[in-house]
């Protein structure tokens, strides 16, 4: 059975895929205008203020003024899902198989992706939906509103509730279990049971735990990671020419040091930054379509901010880190166990200690995080709250304890059969789309360009789909 789900994988990456998410990436980079390049600052201006107002948002909460959920928050917990496995069992599986080119084309998928993630989180703003104290959309919600077909909306919930909320969290927890045996001999078993206890608890208490876990959890955990590897970088400053020249090289098939050749490389890069950034998945959108904002545009922004900080930040640090040891061209050294023998080699026995640390931060904060895309989603589907319970034991509980037991190729195959078919049904969905977004961002620049700092957008503006947004009134 994981013979023929690897068979069916490649196939469907090989020729599907790859040309999809490249061909869609471009499309809207030119469409935008290069605004993942062009609108950097304006990124930067938004997250730095909504983790401002984040702040003062939370001691009104306290004072039971609030319950917002901010587009800092929201942005939190997108990266907490991005920022997990992916970031150092991923990119150690890319460089293993498809050899230092595979980096290449991670930070090609970035580059051109994040225009892919800038569409797709304004669409979910424009068509998110009003519920209990915090909003609530994503894909299912703009393919059912937008595109009206109902039964593609569906086929988007069950096939992200599938990816995400479940076998998305194997993964997860199959990283972390790995981690902590390599580097304290636990047991995966009592490991997984832990892991699941406390998943339990915190989504049980919904998208404001949620957010407020991440909200500590991500920024803590990736600034101590980068800052690490940026020591290890600067320690072995003589070496990034050879490391940099060596990727490119790879990546055309110049020098195949390691895996298969330029089609490895460039499909297991592209297959491992998209696991990563998630640009084009249809996840993040579920996400940012929850925070409090005066324009869709304005999450859309921070969301492509999004890939450039889990892809050209967090993986570069694993890559970097795993190149410089050298010991990707080890045989049968992979994923985590590959991450923690190159931290080792650098900075001694404390490496795989302080990897299995940061996998359980990084790895723990996107179980909840892929947990709660499930819930929007079924909730998009049913209301029925007994349905609701049932997914939250399976999400946090059970495919945790299946991903601490089940091995690493069978949990990472899962993954990516799921992982083709949700991508595809989401780039359908924005591609035909795209326009409304496209002309909010022309909306948002134009209010810029006439000196108003903060521009505000309401439904009256595109007039022939008003009555498709709930929100966005005047008031």
């Amino acid at each position: 059975m994981n013979e023929l789900i690897t068979a069916v994988n490649d196939v469907i990456w090989s020729y599907v895929l790859i040309v999809a998410l490249v061909g869609c990436g471009l499309w809207f980079t030119i469409k935008t205008r290069f605004v993942q390049f062009r609108m950097v600052g304006e990124m930067l201006r938004l997250l730095t203020e909504s983790a401002v107002s984040t702040v003062e948002e939370q001691v009104k909460e306290k004072e039971g003024k609030s319950r917002h959920i901010s587009s800092f928050q929201a942005f939190a917990v997108s990266v907490a899902t991005r920022v997990g496995t992916g970031n150092l069992a991923g990119v150690a599986t890319a460089i293993a198989i498809g050899g230092p080119g595979a980096v290449f084309w991670m930070w090609l998928i970035a580059l051109i992706g994040s225009a892919t993630a800038f569409v797709e989180s304004t669409l979910a703003q424009l068509y998110k939906q009003k519920h209990k104290d915090s909003f609530i959309g994503g894909p299912a919600y703009y393919i059912q509103k937008g595109l009206k077909q109902r039964w593609m909306a569906v086929l988007f919930a069950v096939l992200i509730t599938l990816q995400f909320g479940l076998s998305n969290n194997s993964i997860q927890a199959n990283t972390i279990c790995s981690a902590m045996q390599e580097a304290f001999g636990w047991s995966p078993v009592w490991v997984g049971c832990i892991l699941a206890a406390v998943a339990l608890f915190i989504v049980f208490g919904g998208i404001q735990r949620i957010a407020q876990v991440s909200s500590v959890l991500v920024p803590v955990m990736a600034v101590g990671y980068i800052i690490l590897a940026l020591v290890i970088i600067i320690m072995n400053i003589h070496l990034i020419p050879h490391v940099f020249k060596v990727i490119v090289l790879d990546a055309f098939g110049v020098s195949q040091i390691a895996g298969g050749g330029i089609g490895a490389a460039m499909m297991n890069g592209i297959k491992r930054g998209l696991f990563s950034n998630e640009a084009g998945e249809g996840s993040a959108p579920n996400v940012a379509a929850t925070a409090t904002t005066t324009h869709p545009v304005k999450q859309g922004l921070i969301q492509a901010l999004g890939v450039f900080t889990d892809t050209l930040m967090v993986c570069s640090c694993t890559a970097f880190i795993i190149l410089i040891s050298g010991l990707y061209q080890v045989p049968d050294l992979n994923g985590i166990a590959l991450t923690q023998s190159a931290l080792q080699n650098e900075v001694g026995s404390i490496g795989p200690m302080f990897i299995a640390i940061a996998i359980f931060l990084f790895a723990f904060s996107s179980i909840i995080g892929n947990y709660y895309y499930g819930e929007a989603n079924i909730r998009f589907i049913t209301q029925n709250n007994h349905v609701m319970t049932a997914y939250r034991i399976a999400s946090a509980g059970l495919m945790v304890i299946f991903g601490a037991l089940a091995s690493f190729e069978l949990v990472w195959n899962i993954v990516d059969f799921f992982m083709a078919f949700l991508t595809a049904c989401n780039l359908v969905a924005i591609v035909l789309l795209g326009r409304y977004a496209f002309r909010l961002l022309d909306d948002y620049r134009q209010q810029k360009r006439q000196g108003i700092k903060e521009p505000v957008f309401h439904r009256s503006q595109l007039p022939e789909i008003e009555d498709e947004i709930e929100c966005w009134e005047e008031s």
